[in-house]
């Protein structure tokens, strides 16, 4: 079976390739390197079964070529971090919304399963804890820029279950939820790679806001794990899944953790989301994710801690 994984050279991607080659699968990875880092398949390369392809996902001859000749596609290409969201709003729409419909578009000409990569910034503002994947959405206004990489998900989910429903396309959707783990960069603000880096550094860890916003991080091994099973997954078929850990924290007890765990003296300094982002800048409170739909239709719930992600997070970073 031969896969494409649009994005293939990002954090997600790259764990994401690792696996399917050990499945005895052959993979074609497709990236243009503007987040995703040639480091995240370096080990991959020299594989006979791996291929990489550097090239936009709009670009659309490139993409029927690779779509045609693929099996199944993992579509995880996006505009990834808050901090190029809030900078670069019109390629963080153009790459969402443009990108998705080209796959989708070639998905149906050559009758190939998708699996989408959404998010949970699809939950808006709602404070209906924990999210489900069928709960009603709160959105901010389109005057702050923040909420364009939530509201163009949303479109990639609705054109998806479109293509489902109109064409037959055979789609799944997962909302990941703050995933996290080695080989992630903190350039584009992932807060823990980011904290790790200032703990190491002797430099004060930046905690947006008050810190009493709390996040529910899942390891990579185990949102990836989720996703090659529901991309097999028949009964899977034109569903929404979040695929997240439920262990919730604040930003600030995060921050402690990492001190504690990298013997760190720094402190810990509280940035206003005006300073950090722009001015009216909006969070969620809480972001945590109802699993039941994925445990009940394949089993899956996170199985690593966040403790054991911290201590591999800042392995990695002890070894730059």
């Amino acid at each position: 079976m031969q896969v494409l994984i649009t994005g293939g050279a990002g954090f997600i991607g790259g764990h994401l390739a690792e696996v399917l080659l050990g499945q005895g699968q052959h993979v074609v990875a497709v990236d243009n390197l503007s987040t995703g880092r040639i480091e995240n398949i370096a080990r991959l390369v020299d594989d006979p079964r791996f291929q990489f392809v550097q090239e936009t996902i709009r670009n659309e001859a490139v993409m029927d070529r690779l779509v045609s000749q693929c099996d199944m596609i993992y579509h995880l290409a996006a505009v990834v971090g808050v901090d190029l969201v809030v900078k670069d709003p019109v390629h963080t729409i153009e790459t969402n919304l443009i990108g998705t419909e080209i796959v989708l578009r070639l998905a149906r000409q050559y009758r190939k399963r998708v699996l989408i990569a959404s998010s949970s910034e699809v939950y808006g503002k709602s404070t209906d804890i924990p999210f489900r994947e069928d709960a009603d959405r709160v959105m901010g206004p389109t005057t702050k820029s923040r909420w364009c990489y939530a509201e163009s998900k949303a479109m990639d989910e609705f054109l998806a279950l479109a293509y489902h429903k109109q064409f037959g396309v055979p789609v799944v959707i997962c909302r990941f939820f703050n995933t996290v783990g080695p080989r992630q960069t903190g350039v584009y603000g992932m807060v823990i790679p980011r904290l790790v880096q200032q703990a190491l550094a002797g430099q004060p860890l930046t905690v947006y806001g008050d810190g009493q916003q709390t996040r529910c991080f899942c390891h990579v091994r185990d949102t990836v794990r989720a996703v090659v099973v529901l991309g097999a997954e028949p009964r899977a078929t034109g569903e929404i899944f979040n695929v997240g850990s439920n262990e919730e924290v604040t930003i600030l007890d995060l921050a402690r953790h990492i001190l504690a765990r990298t013997g760190s003296r720094s402190e810990t300094k509280l940035i206003p989301y005006d300073q950090a982002y722009a001015p009216g800048f909006e969070d969620m409170h809480r972001r945590v994710p109802d699993i039941r739909k994925i445990k009940a239709m394949i089993g899956w719930q996170p199985t690593i801690a966040l403790d054991q992600t911290l201590d591999e997070v800042i392995a990695q970073f002890r070894q730059v």
